[in-house]
């Protein structure tokens, strides 16, 4: 019976150790990288919804030539915006104590910033005075956007305006601060990088994209490249960022401009142990 006892005792050792474990939180996942330590600076990255705003002005010459005209487009691409949400826990949710949350977010990039579309003259398209459309694409020619009809060669063309959301990779390098009862701070800086914006010009010699019904319709098409797929925005150290006293655990998000989070919670770690 006393050996029946201990076993049902150590069993309810191991429940509970388990249970315990179960109530820690989430490690940084997915692209992050926690080797060194905290104080000596952890990159945690995750891939998240970029917004963006393109404007394109496009000019033409030639345009009775064979085998097209030249085009010549540039513009810029406005980005949505990042930020970064720090939240500072004096407990793990979960357990039976009280948990006291404070959190500290800053706007890395500020929605707006732009990057400029050099000017990039092309040649394409079908000659005798095309009608042309422009569509935006990602790196992989996916549709951004839907055709935007720009005009005909010989009378001009018009501007083109698009919103879309593209892929970017957000990462963050975190360095420690300071731990004391009045209060936790860590320092972080780090950089956007884009997964590329094309242009597809699509030239046609008939202006309904459908074809009519005793009309030859012929399509050509020329890529340019607006935004290199991994083209990076750094943003600068930011000034040091600080939440609860007493050792509380600290985790980071990433957020859009407007402070809704974009990725999931990273845990960085605890104050004391880990910075």
């Amino acid at each position: 019976m006393h050996r029946l006892s201990t076993s049902i005792v150590s069993l309810l050792a191991i429940g509970l150790a388990i249970a315990a474990l179960g109530a820690l939180p989430p490690v940084a996942g997915g692209e992050s990288n926690t080797s060194g330590g905290i104080s000596s600076g952890t990159t945690v990255s995750a891939w998240v919804p970029e917004g963006i705003t393109a404007h394109t002005d496009v000019s033409t010459s030639g345009c009775d030539n064979s085998p097209g005209p030249y085009i010549t487009l540039s513009g810029e691409l406005a980005l949505g915006g990042l930020g970064i949400e720090l939240i500072f826990q004096n407990n793990v949710k979960g357990t039976h104590t009280h948990v006291e949350e404070t959190t500290a977010t800053v706007i890395v990039i500020p929605a707006g910033d732009s990057i400029t579309i050099p000017k990039q003259p092309v040649l394409g398209g079908v000659g005798g005075n095309p009608f042309i459309w422009l569509q935006f694409t990602d790196a992989n020619g996916n549709a951004l956007s839907g055709e935007i009809f720009l005009g005909r060669c010989v009378q001009g063309l018009m501007a083109a305006d698009g919103s879309f959301v593209i892929s970017a990779l957000a990462s963050a390098t975190v360095e420690g601060g300071s731990c004391s009862n009045h209060g936790s701070t860590i320092s972080l800086s780090g950089e956007l990088s884009l997964s590329g914006i094309n242009a597809r010009l699509i030239f046609r010699n008939n202006d309904n994209p459908v074809g009519g019904p005793h009309q030859h319709n012929e399509d050509t098409t020329v890529t340019i490249v607006l935004i290199p797929a991994g083209t990076t925005i750094e943003f600068p150290k930011q000034p040091p960022l600080g939440g609860v006293g007493g050792n509380p655990w600290i985790y980071l998000a990433f957020t859009d401009a407007q402070g809704n989070p974009v990725s999931e919670r990273f845990l960085l770690g605890r104050c004391v142990q880990d910075f």
